[in-house]
């Protein structure tokens, strides 16, 4: 597929899965058979937010997802940590480059050992622009068991350009798709209320639009509120906004 193709087949996806396969052909058509993307609008000093709120995809295997996400490692990754400080891609020639000087904190040791033991080690790191202080993405693209690190360099040095403009289409049509990353869906109903609350409805106002008692509405809040694990009204409002869950166009 001609990068092109590639480009107009991203943007007219509707759905993630279907992003998410048209990106990983190809980016293994550049040696990169492994993926990893990640991304949260909860972004704080010291977290990446909720884990339930993270959004991450990838094509690693099993065995080493369960280690490195769900496991927590992926906080404590070198390469995350230049992720989080810099904009832009990285060659992780960088990190041999950091263990060699004896900068890596000991969680970081742990994590480029385990990088090493499941032969994750050769690669790219894509830190996209971020426009607000809380929210952060990045992709780690591992090369092909049997590249070195000089081999993936020569690739990126011809097709590096291209292979960053279409992470960051990619990286930009993901986070525009509605629920991307939520495990925790609203109902209809709870979104419609939700809805109403954001534009200013009061819950007797948002019961007669929609046909419904002033207690059916509060239950619908009460239960958007428990959905999205927060206090407030208010703030499911904004996290479900911010989650692509309301004020959507309906498959």
């Amino acid at each position: 597929m001609m990068d092109r193709d590639y480009l107009e087949a991203v943007t007219e996806a509707s759905a993630i899965e279907e992003i998410w396969a048209l990106h990983t052909e190809k980016m293994a058509e550049y040696g990169f058979d492994r993926i990893m993307y990640g991304y949260t609008r909860f972004l704080t000093p010291s977290s990446l937010g909720d884990p339930e709120d993270l959004l991450v995809l990838t094509n690693h295997k099993s065995e080493y997802v369960d280690r490195f996400v769900n496991e927590g490692h992926y906080f404590h990754a070198p390469m995350m940590r230049w992720a989080r400080e810099n904009e832009g891609a990285c060659s992780w020639s960088l990190i041999g480059q950091m263990f060699q000087s004896n900068v890596l904190t000991p969680s970081e040791k742990r994590v480029f050992e385990f990088n090493q033991e499941m032969g994750v080690t050769v690669g790219y790191s894509v830190s996209f622009q971020s426009v607000s202080i809380r929210s952060k993405g990045a992709i780690a693209l591992t090369a092909k068991q049997g590249m070195t690190q000089d081999d993936i360099d020569a690739v990126w040095s011809k097709h590096g350009r291209d292979i960053v403009i279409m992470n960051n289409v990619a990286h930009l049509k993901i986070i525009n798709m509605p629920y991307f990353g939520v495990r925790r869906t609203l109902t209809k109903r709870q979104r419609e209320a939700l809805e109403w609350v954001g534009d200013g409805k009061t819950t007797q106002d948002i019961a007669e639009i929609m046909g419904l008692t002033a207690a059916t509405i509060e239950k619908h809040l009460r239960l958007a509120r428990e959905a999205l694990d927060v206090e407030t009204t208010a703030q499911a409002v904004l996290k479900a906004n911010m989650q692509n869950q309301i004020f959507i166009l309906e498959a």
